[in-house]
Order: C-alpha cells, then sequence, then structure tokens
C-alpha cells in the first residue's frame, strides 16, 4: 500500500511503499552502514531519495573530522553562522557534535525538530 508521507527533513512530499519496500524509491539509494546506523538511532521515519543521498554524504565527507570543542576550533560558515546577533550552529557542526540535545535547533540532523510529521 503506497503512503503520501513528507520527508522529515527537508519536508517534501514522497511516496512510500511501506508494504512493499523493495518497490520504495528509498530502496534504489545505496547508502554506506554508518549512514544506516545513523538513521536508525535518529528521529527521522522517511526521507527522500535527495536527503538519503546528502547525509550518505555528509557522513562520507566527516569522517575523521573531529567536533570543534572551543569557539577558536569553529569556522564561520562551516560549523556556525551569525545572524541578529546569536550564532546558529549548521548541520555539519550537528552532526560533528554526534548526538541531539533535543531542542529543536533550526539545523538539526536528527530530525527532532520534525519528529511529529
Amino acid at each position: 500500500m503506497s503512503e503520501n508521507k513528507v520527508c522529515t527533513h527537508c519536508k517534501s512530499q514522497i511516496v512510500c511503499n511501506v508494504d512493499d519496500i523493495n518497490n520504495c524509491d528509498c530502496s534504489q539509494i545505496t547508502i554506506t552502514n554508518e549512514t544506516r546506523m545513523f538513521l536508525a538511532n535518529s528521529f527521522h521515519k522517511c526521507l527522500c531519495n535527495d536527503c538519503l543521498m546528502k547525509f550518505n554524504q555528509m557522513l562520507t565527507d566527516t569522517k575523521g573530522q573531529d567536533f570543534p570543542k572551543r569557539r577558536s576550533e569553529m569556522i564561520e560558515g562551516l560549523h556556525y553562522y551569525e545572524e541578529n546577533g546569536y550564532f546558529v550552529f549548521t548541520e555539519l557542526y550537528h552532526l560533528l557534535k554526534g548526538q541531539c540535545c533535543q531542542n529543536g535547533c533550526r539545523h538539526c540532523v536528527y530530525g527532532f525538530k520534525n519528529r511529529f510529521l
């Protein structure tokens, strides 16, 4: 049975073949085991293929990168940007952090802010 759903990351409309997962769009995307584990431990439900590929690429690109523990280690535009005098952390920053703080951050990669979709 196909269901109309929303990608829990970008909020685009997707069709989920929950009863026939082998014919679901997401089964056409090859992702690493690391990406599978990340998604299994996230709040995401269904993701569009673009977001699946994006997460897979982000996780591949961040291998070996360390989480910036001090302000002096953060790079503006990479780990954060400033908006109205506040620091806004990027998806990369949150991914490197390694866990969700469950504060509903704007660029949360863990899906917490969209968990009720």
